[in-house]
């Protein structure tokens, strides 16, 4: 019985081995070890993005401002370096700078002093003087083209024609006509139908020119009380057989106190302010 019984076990495990055996083939069979999948097709080529769609030709534009419409940092940094590269010429030729300053130079050559007050305390004089003179037409055109364009409401090309119109108007008013015809004259272009027709490089020359003859009509009109001084002291030299002494030395303490006692600065300054 034992031995029967041991056969029988042994053939059962047997059946149970071959059965699972069997299943595990079946499963392998159905699975395949890898899937075959169809290759995608290739997409058509795309055409260029800068091409028009009306005309078939490529262009190429370059956008300068940021997403809100203000221009970027890099951009406002570029226009600021290239401001301030120009920035002598401007307020040379475009403001009252050239006349104040020449007219401060004459007085202090009909004093005879030559280097007193130096060139730097006159050009910071005439520098403050030209911005408290300019001071209204910067705040205008601040308003009106600076700050427009910082903010994104105006494109390049009307900050600059809102901007610059205030000093337009300016010289405008400072320039003689006769130097804006010499100027139309010189270039023989067409006579401008208007004041706002001329063009600033006809304007700005002529303006200059306007400023330098206002510069040496007042500093004709400061030298005459100096050079009376001068006669008279060398008149007065020559009465006394003094003809070695330098009528220069001895007329200088009396020019320098006559234009302290009647305020010469101030009344320079006020001459120049009063003119704009």
């Amino acid at each position: 019985m034992s031995r029967r019984l041991v056969v029988r076990i042994a053939a059962g495990l047997l059946l149970a081995a071959g059965l699972t055996f069997a299943g595990a083939a079946a499963a392998q069979a159905a699975t395949p070890s890898h899937v075959v999948t169809a290759p995608t097709p290739p997409a058509p080529p795309a055409g260029p993005t800068g091409v028009s769609s009306t005309t078939g030709t490529a262009t190429v534009g370059v956008q300068i401002n940021g997403a809100n419409g203000k221009p970027s940092s890099s951009i406002v940094i570029l226009i600021a370096l290239t401001v301030l590269s120009v920035a002598p010429a401007l307020l040379l030729l475009c403001t009252s700078f050239t006349k104040i300053f020449v007219v401060l130079s004459i007085v202090r050559n009909a004093l005879g002093l030559t280097s007193v007050p130096p060139n730097q305390v006159l050009a910071g004089l005439a520098l403050f003087l030209s911005m408290f003179v300019m001071g209204p037409v910067l705040s205008d055109m601040n308003h009106q083209g600076v700050q427009p364009y910082l903010n994104g409401t105006k494109t390049q090309s009307v900050a600059f024609h809102d901007g610059v119109e205030p000093l337009r108007k300016f010289m405008l008013a400072h320039t003689r006509k006769d130097e804006i015809a010499l100027f139309v004259s010189a270039a023989k272009s067409a006579k401008p139908t208007s004041p706002d027709a001329v063009p600033l490089t006809t304007l700005i020359p002529a303006f200059v020119l306007s400023e330098l003859r206002a510069a040496f009509i007042i500093g004709f009109v400061v030298y005459i009380p100096f050079l009376v001084v001068d006669m008279v002291v060398s008149a007065s030299l020559m009465s006394m057989g003094m003809m070695m002494l330098p009528p220069v030395t001895v007329s200088l303490p009396f020019k320098m106190l006559l234009f302290v006692m009647v305020n010469g600065w101030g009344l320079v300054v006020t001459a120049l302010v009063s003119s704009y």
